[in-house]
């Protein structure tokens, strides 16, 4: 008898939670319903840079239904150090604290708070507050700042920073290489704009025990935060972000609003809930501007011989936001000269902060453009220019990665975007009044494993529930648990509920940098398996112990909500029949999955990373250079996909970003105010439906058994990496016209000359 077919690792699922989402039963951080729940809005500060003279409140307490007025003058009791501020991804500096004092750091910066009874009573009466200044010389230019550019003496490896490795001469190998080519390059500041904006319900019960129902990536970081901040017993918060209307990296740290929130539970032993305005997303994380100047010589053939990167980027003047911006040309290319500079510029700002793919989809996309001003300065075609100078191994690193199957993605890339019928000029191709051009470039993202806990409870009947801390912010996580419990244990996925973004569940990580499937999905696995080995040993007490002998769980299949043998597949007992033999209600394990010694050495000697080679077509209209993205094929070697439909989902979703980052997103500074001038959806510009065309996707066949216990290497970031450079690459071949700042608007074609 053959086993019944399991829907795993490797199905289509539809994800499991999306019935919930499309009729409304999911609840985000604004939905829960409180009993006695309070608002809070938060009144903004009008400068960017120094201090409060006074607030006046008199007008607001007037209002019918207002309950308080909070601020730095009567806010409760909170820790005054700024260690006791610091979050799970904490960036080297001092954590920004809401009311601490009447220091004005940024534009935008909370400076009261108005609880009311109901969201317009508060609203109303925020907008009588008057808050008289002090104010100080700002800056928010990010040319102007560059005069102050520096690289922290501390910063050796953090979070997102590693320093890049220098090789070889460059300089030398610079000034002797027959073909060069010099460009500097820009990326506009962009604002994470999810569709959930950020939102605490704060529920007081008493003896100040709190539940936090927050939109942010990961629970049990904020957790520790905010009971570090306000003095609290860590076990009496719990941090609940159970859906999660999209991040993007700006929930990645808790956002000002849960300060607020809280604060306000603490001071009035009330519920209060805090939601930000669309307005009022401006005034915290966005992806860092940069400028990168790159430097390439080449031999006639246009094999590299030099590459030289210099880049900044820019961060507030109270945190040190750094990225990893100059070294994915540098590991990814084959040349025996390399060298790379990186700065900070501070600001009068919020932080920077990570946004998908931090660093990469900056440093990679602007690189790439330069690798295609150097195909042709050498005339050599873009694709070719890439094989000539691959690299087998991480070139600045000089270590092996646990699998690159790049060379397999252009192939593949290439013959299904049809790149052989490309000719080569620019303005060679045009139908009717559009110019048409194809572009190319290489996409490079990380592949990391985190540690992570879930656990496992099999019901006697036959319902299982797998459930982390862990988060899903739109990646898909409750199906990968789902489906990789269905595939351990042979189960329906409709049998199998998956529970995660709760602080009181097993141990995960926050949310971020592609790490979830590969981590949270590692979990399961492993509780899943400690099930069917004590459901092996239960198997003793079926009659006749058919079981006996069987060599572990290796020596199963489960299958159809079955135990069969492996050696004799005859030989079959229903789950449900093994536990009820065994008298077992249910067996509950919790299991761990982390790296061990041998990963951590890999670590050390292995690079791990996902890499993509992304092929665009655009066509520009010849009179008015309007740009319209028609088509693009993204094949990426990601190791192993544990469901394609939502893999899919994740790479159309970082291409269509990416399209944002090449014509679209760009956040302007009033610099005589000191703020975001277009902060709302009317001005700052997102790809709509009409923008995005025909995206097609391609999963590499990659086996890699060492990247993760699953082989599973991660999509969240790769998408977007990369995509913004072919967009661009593809607007120079149809016009002959090179733009070096991102986004490439219609006013900059306009200004740039072709040839």
């Amino acid at each position: 008898m053959n086993a019944p077919a399991k829907i795993g690792i490797g199905s289509s699922l539809s994800r499991v939670d999306g019935v919930d989402k499309v009729t409304g039963q999911a609840k985000y951080a604004a939905e829960y319903n409180v009993p006695g729940l309070l608002h809070g809005v938060a009144v903004n500060s009008r400068i960017a840079k120094g201090s409060i003279l006074s607030i006046d409140e008199a007008a607001a307490r007037e209002v019918p239904g207002v309950v308080d007025v909070i601020s730095h003058l009567n806010r409760p009791k909170q820790a005054w150090l700024d260690r006791n501020w610091k979050d799970e991804l904490s960036i080297p500096g001092e954590p920004f604290k809401a009311f601490h004092d009447d220091t004005i750091l940024f534009a935008g910066q909370p400076v009261a708070l108005v609880v009311a009874e109901t969201f317009e009573a508060a609203r109303f009466a925020a907008s009588l507050i008057e808050v008289r200044y002090e104010e100080e010389a700002h800056n928010i230019d990010f040319e102007a700042s560059l005069a102050e550019k520096f690289l922290p003496s501390y910063m050796k490896r953090r979070n997102n920073y590693h320093p890049p490795k220098n090789r070889g001469d460059a300089e030398a190998a610079f000034a002797d290489a027959p073909v060069k080519m010099t460009g500097d390059y820009h990326l506009a500041p962009e604002h994470h704009n999810p569709m959930e904006m950020h939102a605490s319900t704060v529920e007081w019960h008493g003896d100040g025990k709190i539940t936090v129902y927050d939109k942010v990536q990961g629970s049990q970081g904020p957790q520790a935060y905010l009971a570090s901040a306000f003095g609290l017993s860590k076990k009496d918060v719990r941090v609940v972000n159970a859906y999660v209307g999209g991040g993007f990296g700006s929930g990645l740290r808790p956002q000002w609003q849960v300060q607020l929130a809280v604060m306000a539970a603490i001071h009035l032993e009330r519920s209060v809930r805090v939601v930000m305005t669309r307005q009022q997303m401006f005034t915290h994380a966005h992806r860092p501007e940069c400028t990168y100047s790159v430097r390439l010589g080449a031999e006639p053939d246009g094999k590299l011989q030099a590459m030289i990167h210099d880049a900044t980027t820019s961060t507030s003047r109270f945190e040190n936001n750094m990225e990893d911006i100059v070294v994915w040309g540098m590991m990814n290319y084959d040349c025996p000269n390399a060298s790379g500079e990186y700065t900070i510029a501070p600001r009068d700002t919020y932080t920077s902060a990570d946004m998908r793919a931090p660093g990469a989809a900056t440093g990679m996309a602007l690189f790439e453009i330069a690798m295609d001003e150097m195909a042709y300065a050498a005339g050599v075609d873009p694709l070719d220019f890439r094989l000539l100078n691959y690299s087998e191994v991480d070139a600045m690193n000089g270590t092996p990665y646990t699998s690159k199957a790049l060379r397999e993605a252009y192939q593949e890339g290439a013959a299904r975007f049809g790149w052989e019928k490309r000719s080569p000029a620019p303005r060679s191709m045009k139908e009717g009044r559009e110019l048409i051009g194809w572009g190319m470039a290489t996409g490079m993202w990380d592949a990391q494993f985190s540690k992570t806990a879930a656990r496992a409870v099999l019901s006697a009947d036959g319902r299982l529930e797998v459930a982390s801390a862990s988060s899903d912010i739109g990646t898909g996580t409750y199906t990968v648990m789902v489906q990789v419990a269905a595939d351990t244990l042979g189960l329906a996925p409709e049998q199998i509920t998956a529970k995660l973004g709760d602080s009181d569940l097993p141990q995960a990580p926050v949310e971020g940098g592609s790490w979830a499937a590969a981590s949270t999905g590692a979990a399961v696995q492993l509780a899943c398996q400690s099930v069917a080995k004590k459901l092996l040993s239960a198997a003793e007490k079926l009659d006749g112990q058919p079981f006996r002998g069987v060599n572990g769980i290796e020596g199963l299949e489960l299958a159809g909500g079955e135990m069969i043998r492996r050696d004799n597949p005859t030989i079959r007992a229903r789950i449900t029949d093994v536990m009820a033999a065994a008298g077992l209600d249910d067996i509950e394990v919790e299991e761990t999955a982390a790296p061990g010694i041998s990963d951590m050495v890999s670590m050390a000697r292995k690079s791990r990373n996902t890499h993509s080679a992304i092929f665009c077509e655009v066509r520009v209209d010849e009179e008015l250079n309007q740009v319209r993205v028609t088509r693009v094929v993204n094949a990426v070697a990601a190791g192993r996909i544990i469901n394609p439909k939502t893999a899919r989902s994740q790479i159309l979703g970082g291409v269509v970003m990416g399209m944002g980052m090449a014509l679209h997103e760009e956040t302007f500074a009033d610099t005589k105010l000191g703020r975001w001038m277009n902060h709302n959806f009317a001005e700052y510009h997102v790809p709509a439906h009409a923008d995005v065309h025909d995206i097609d996707v391609i999963f590499v066949h990659e086996p890699d058994p060492e990247v993760s216990p699953l082989g599973v290497k991660g999509l969240g970031e790769i998408g977007i990496v990369g995509t913004a450079a072919a967009i661009a690459n593809a607007i120079y071949h149809a016009t002959g016209k090179r733009v070096r700042e991102l986004p490439i608007t219609i006013d900059k074609l306009l200004e740039t000359p072709a040839g």
